[in-house]
């Protein structure tokens, strides 16, 4: 959840650097930031835990049974699946540093063929095995290894579960702000009895209004205040809960005994079964610890849950517990009703505050999602805003926002319960742990390397124990859990339609791409008219010429001096350094002066709306000219030779001057560009870092003999070029599918895909094409 503060970023990047040498001081200012980041979520579950664990129809039993059977479910449940599993297994397997669902399934396929992107190409597969460690494999994990290589529909199974996991988790971020803002609200109730109910869903709907319209501001103002509330939140559970212990019950102790678990299922038995439902909802929030872990080391994750967030925890339930021993009456509402009425105020506030800051982190992880779904080509392009220049990562998706807040209030007034938004929110939660147990059992044999054995041990054990807590959760269904399910599936089939429109586009242009003959011969064949300037073709094939350049030289024979086929696309890593992003090639022989260049991207890669693309693919070309005549022996007319480029342009090239300068200097302007135009040398360094200052850079041809005369030709029609103006042409290819197509692609292909494409954001506004120097090409396939 993308909420920490710069320092955060930089302290975290210094621990990660080398673990052995990060300070103490690092490490425990990380998991003092942690806190209010990865734990918000976790640390609010005891609002609602009790209150959906005892909705069932069973009666409390005079000698306790099924409070110490509660309890012990809660004690044993907290520390299998968050400490052992998360803090000692799950938190180990991390993607160069970061966590989650999608780190999991690009660990899986960095070190095994089960990408699924369209446009992946063979420089991608050396990038995702680059500095892997590679130890003997296994005979069975070079089984399963081979065995998903070699289906693809097993390949295309494991995709569709790594979505079902992630739109779980967006639907997590419709339940998390309604069941935790309501359950904190809720203490009104015991403060004012005759509170009419209407005043405190007005009371809820005003702070998730709030709440939700504030993310346009970003977090960065308010975030510094999240450690501090939750340190009280959790000093105010453990106090409240250590009071109630010793006031009402001292030997609730007696429920660490795992035979009350037994005791309670036999006594209450079907009943108790499906209460489970509501005692997993104290492991809410636990699936954070893995997924911050980017922002986070995993020193100071575990530092914080055993420091602070775990005895906390732990003390809170148990004096809950206590206290309805003596009051078994009080089931509805107790945890306020729990808290001695001197600091019942100061209590309630702070249980608001934390809720709010629990919810900010499942919204603000929410939009990090979406983005990754993007940025893997399995969700529609959608304004995303950058609310920092200081904070990595934090950002605002608006249409994902609003869409949010109208399902959060319409979930809050249709349910207008806490123990039907329990039942809701615990299917999505187990979901995802069950998901994240199976990914790591292949992460054990694939990439860890252990032995088969060990994997099904692993999975048998923990996957066994959220079975039966799915199991128990699907008794909620009608009671409200079919509320995650339709949220799910609704997200899913817009994330797979997305996915399924875009591969089967990707492969009808890979069909009609330009042999390179006809390239070769066209200059003879078409009488092309060559003008001034560069022109830039956005496309989405990485090899070839796309059809859509054909098609417009067909339509009007002429084309600019200078060519360069762009493509953007994704590789399954989070995170792409700048100098390895860029691959440039040339196609066709030299002197028809076309270019290839080829922008990879990060999954988890932010960019921002005034990033200067153009500008850096043209470095990138002039970077490859200069390796090209330097090393004149190789061979780059054939286009499947790319060269990475970092950008990084050479002194005798590109000069640097300041604003003034460059104003003072600026003379000739052009009908899309200047002769002189703008960079960032700070991101061209890094993309992770913000803009510092901006700066003018122009080019100068070299000055020095020892340049090759054709590299300096080159060089100076390039320059040429560039004076002249960019013009912008942009590839639509459109797909539909066939009378005789199947219901299914029919479906997914002409109203799901097509709908999606129509409403989301153009390619040109992604990349930030100018307008006045676009020009848009589009061409219809049937499938």
């Amino acid at each position: 959840m993308d909420l920490e503060a710069a320092p955060a970023r930089e302290n975290c990047n210094a621990a990660k650097a080398d673990p052995h040498k990060a300070s103490l001081k690092v490490t425990l200012a990380l998991a003092y930031q942690s806190l209010g980041i990865v734990y918000g979520d976790l640390s609010i579950s005891p609002l609602y835990t009790y209150q959906s664990a005892f909705s069932g129809k069973f009666h409390l039993q005079e000698d306790d049974t099924e409070i110490l059977g509660v309890l012990s479910f809660v004690l044993y449940t907290i520390t299998i699946i968050a400490v052992i599993k998360y803090i000692f297994i799950v938190l180990n397997a991390d993607h160069d540093g970061e966590g989650g669902t999608f780190a999991l399934y690009s660990l899986l396929c960095r070190h095994a063929n089960l990408s699924m992107l369209p446009n992946k190409q063979a420089m991608d597969e050396e990038l995702l095995k680059y500095n892997l460690d590679k130890p003997k494999q296994t005979r069975r994990a070079l089984y399963l290894k081979n065995l998903l290589e070699n289906h693809e529909n097993l390949r295309t199974s494991l995709l569709l579960i790594v979505l079902l996991a992630t739109c779980m988790l967006i639907a997590d971020g419709v339940l998390t702000p309604a069941i935790s803002v309501f359950s904190a609200v809720s203490g009104l109730k015991v403060a004012a009895k005759h509170l009419d109910e209407r005043v405190m869903h007005l009371v809820v709907s005003i702070i998730l209004i709030g709440l939700f319209a504030l993310q346009r501001c970003g977090t960065q103002r308010v975030a510094f205040v999240f450690a501090p509330v939750v340190i009280a939140w959790l000093l105010c559970l453990s106090s409240v809960g250590m009071y109630n212990i010793l006031r009402w019950n001292p030997s609730i102790f007696q429920a660490l005994s795992p035979v009350h678990m037994f005791k309670f299922l036999h006594v209450t038995g079907k009943e108790g079964w499906a209460s489970l439902g509501g005692i997993l909802l104290c492991i809410t929030g636990s699936e954070a610890m893995f997924a911050d872990l980017g922002h986070f080391s995993a020193s100071s994750i575990k530092i914080a849950f055993a420091c602070g967030v775990y005895p906390s925890l732990i003390l809170a339930y148990m004096g809950h517990a206590a206290y309805l021993t003596k009051h078994r009456s009080d089931i509805e509402r107790s945890f306020y009703k729990s808290i001695p009425r001197t600091v019942f105020w100061p209590v309630f506030v702070i249980a608001t505050l934390a809720s709010i800051v629990g919810s900010q982190a499942v919204i603000s992880a929410t939009f990090s999602i979406i983005k990754q779904c993007m940025g893997l080509g399995c969700f529609p392009r959608v304004k995303v805003v950058h609310t920092s220049e200081n904070v990595y990562g934090q950002i605002y998706i608006p249409e994902v926002n609003w869409m949010l807040l109208i399902l959060c209030l319409a979930v809050t007034f249709g349910f207008r319960d806490t123990i039907l938004l329990g039942n809701a929110y615990g299917l999505a939660v187990i979901s995802v742990m069950f998901v994240t147990t199976f990914l790591m059992s292949l992460v054990m044999v694939i990439v860890w390397h252990w032995s088969l054995f060990l994997a099904v041990c692993f999975f048998l054990f923990f996957g066994s124990i959220e079975m039966m807590y799915l199991s128990a959760a699907m008794f909620k269904i009608p009671q409200g859990g079919w509320v995650p399910l339709v949220l799910s599936f609704v997200f899913m089939g817009i994330t797979y339609s997305w996915y399924y429109g875009a591969a089967k586009k990707y492969e009808v242009d890979s069909q009609n791409k330009v042999s390179m003959k006809w390239l070769i011969s066209m200059d003879r064949s078409l009488g092309i008219v060559r003008v001034p300037g560069i022109g830039m073709f956005y496309s989405e094939l990485v090899t070839g010429v796309p059809a859509i350049f054909s098609h417009f030289v067909t339509n009007l024979p002429a084309f600019h001096q200078i060519v360069v086929f762009v493509t953007v696309t994704s590789v399954q890593v989070p995170h792409l350094p700048m100098r390895e992003r860029y691959l440039v090639g040339r196609i066709g022989p030299k002197e028809h002066r076309m270019y290839r260049c080829v922008v990879r991207n990060g999954y988890k890669d932010t960019h921002k709306d005034d990033y200067d693309f153009a500008d850096r693919v043209i470095l990138s070309i002039v970077e490859f000219i200069q390796i090209e005549g330097a090393e004149a022996c190789i061979n780059t007319s054939a286009d499947e030779n790319l060269f990475m480029i970092s950008t990084q342009s050479s002194t005798n090239i590109v000069r640097s001057v300041s604003d003034v300068e460059a104003l003072e200097a600026q003379s000739v302007d052009s009908c899309c560009d200047k002769h002189s135009f703008t960079a960032n040398p700070v991101a061209l360094q890094n993309s992770a870092s913000p803009p510092q200052t901006t700066k003018k850079v122009r080019f100068e041809l070299p000055k020095t003999s020892q340049v090759d005369p054709n590299t300096k030709k080159e060089l100076k029609e390039l320059f040429q070029a560039k004076d002249a103006g960019v013009a912008y042409v942009l590839g639509h290819s459109y797909v539909h599918a066939t009378k005789s197509s199947s219901l299914f692609k029919k479906f997914a292909i002409n109203v799901m895909y097509s709908f999606l494409r129509k409403n989301c954001r153009g390619p040109e506004v992604v990349l930030s094409i100018p307008h006045t120097c676009l020009m848009e090409v589009g061409m219809m396939y049937y499938i």
